[in-house]
């Protein structure tokens, strides 16, 4: 899980990650309304260079996303039979912008650093017998879980073409959903072994001593 993160020395390392998931969550508020197809490729460029300033594991990242092609298709296909052809380029755009926005948060937060910064929102949750760590953890959990399953259906689908000439099918899905949950099996054990799941306790307070009446 932690291959989601990508070290470096950049400035988008070294920004805070608490600060990086708020401009996360602006940025997302404010394409979400776009329209427009050019000033949607623009910020897409604006994205796809900050990948380019990793180098080649940037660019081996940015590689990974191919197995959204598909669904990309999809939904473009539908747009366009639903709208437009101007909508449907605006909405696959927009889509690839929010998700390459958000692996670049991924890519530069050490996990520990993620935890930390969705932790501290979440302490009034406390109140509510819930606890903030471990929803903190569960969130970080789903980020980091994204690039390892795509990596692992790259994995099968490239193993299936090597074996055989038809396409994938499901056959190919069934084996990857059942994979997903071995791999959240032993995830969960991972956890449980390290005492995570188990309930905190609380230190018994000291009885108090009797004075002496001498």
């Amino acid at each position: 899980m932690i291959a989601g993160y990508l070290s470096g020395r950049s400035l988008l390392h070294r920004l805070p990650a608490g600060a990086k998931l708020i401009a996360l969550a602006v940025l997302s508020v404010l394409i979400v309304p776009l329209d427009s197809p050019v000033l949607l490729a623009m910020a897409l460029a604006a994205v796809l260079i900050v990948y380019c300033g990793f180098g080649r594991p940037g660019l081996r990242r940015l590689a990974q996303w191919r197995s959204l092609a598909p669904l990309l298709v999809v939904i473009f296909a539908l747009q366009v039979w639903a709208a437009s052809v101007e909508v449907a380029v605006a909405s696959v755009l927009r889509i690839c912008v929010m998700v390459l926005l958000a692996d670049l948060v991924t890519l530069s937060t050490r996990m520990q650093d993620m935890m930390d910064a969705l932790a501290l929102p979440m302490r009034p949750l406390a109140r509510f017998g819930l606890d903030p760590e471990r929803i903190a953890l569960a969130v970080a959990l789903v980020l980091r879980f994204v690039p390892v399953l795509l990596d692992t259906w790259r994995g099968r689908e490239e193993a299936w073409r090597a074996r055989s000439p038809r396409r994938p099918g499901l056959a190919l899905v069934g084996a990857f959903f059942s994979g997903a949950l071995a791999m959240s099996d032993q995830v969960a054990e991972a956890l449980d072994a390290r005492g995570f799941g188990a309930p905190r306790r609380t230190r018994p307070s000291p009885r108090p001593t009797r004075k002496s009446g001498f």
